[in-house]
């Protein structure tokens, strides 16, 4: 079984959490782009529902299914999020934005009355931080702010490379906000608590990739079946 099977297992299990005339939150990326196709099968069917997408890629394709899109402003209180991370804990501590929608994806699960993570089993690890922190930033005064970034990282107990994201092209990428991305090779995060207060206080910084206690649970699939973390309802 391929990791994108496992995928498609752990989405088709977080579609049965989905009622008609739900408020729903649809993630970034390969996992989350699964459940939004699956979730567009259903709609076809006959579900009610009104979805807020975390990215313009999101967006396009689920309005090539037909699904009822609206936005946070049109609709700012959702029952469920769907997304999937680029690593978390079993405390359901997670780093995102891979795909480079974390804000975005912060946003619409801090507006969401539950979120809930479906990934393949791989993305569990004992502690944080193998998988490079995204930091969100602004353009203007790019070496001020990852000076800045860089301190916050060491008081807060973690050190590695910073490096700015850039497309395959090698231009910078730019997000749908128009901001820049640092990535933190930090190795392991031990506080990760501490990390993202201080991280949050730098000028600059947009938002970072450290989702704490945002996400209500974990729907991991692996080669033995589904586990799931945190409350199943």
């Amino acid at each position: 079984m391929t990791a994108d099977d496992l995928k498609k297992q752990a989405a088709a299990r977080a579609l049965e959490l989905v009622q008609p005339g739900m408020r729903l939150g649809l993630g970034t990326g390969s996992t989350a782009k699964h459940f939004v196709d699956l979730l567009g099968e259903r709609v076809a069917a006959g579900l009610d529902v009104i979805c807020v997408a975390t990215s313009e890629a999101t967006q396009a394709q689920a309005l090539s299914l037909a699904i009822p899109m609206s936005t946070l402003d049109e609709t700012p209180e959702l029952d469920l999020t769907v997304d999937g991370a680029d690593e978390l804990d079993s405390a359901l501590r997670l780093i995102k934005g891979g795909g480079a929608a974390l804000l975005r994806e912060k946003i619409v699960a801090a507006a969401s009355r539950r979120m809930v993570v479906i990934a393949d089993d791989g993305k569990l690890v004992g502690k944080l931080g193998r998988f490079p922190l995204p930091i969100e930033v602004v353009p203007f005064g790019l070496e001020v702010t990852r000076r800045a970034v860089a301190k916050a990282i060491a008081e807060a107990g973690a050190a590695g490379e910073l490096t700015l994201r850039k497309r395959p092209d090698g231009e910078v990428l730019v997000t749908d906000g128009g901001h820049y991305i640092l990535d933190a090779h930090l190795g392991t995060i031990d506080h990760p608590e501490a990390l993202a207060q201080a991280l949050n206080i730098v000028p600059g910084v947009v938002e970072h990739g450290l989702f704490i206690g945002l996400a209500a649970m974990a729907i991991l699939a692996g080669a033995g079946g589904l586990t799931i973390l945190g409350a199943a309802e």
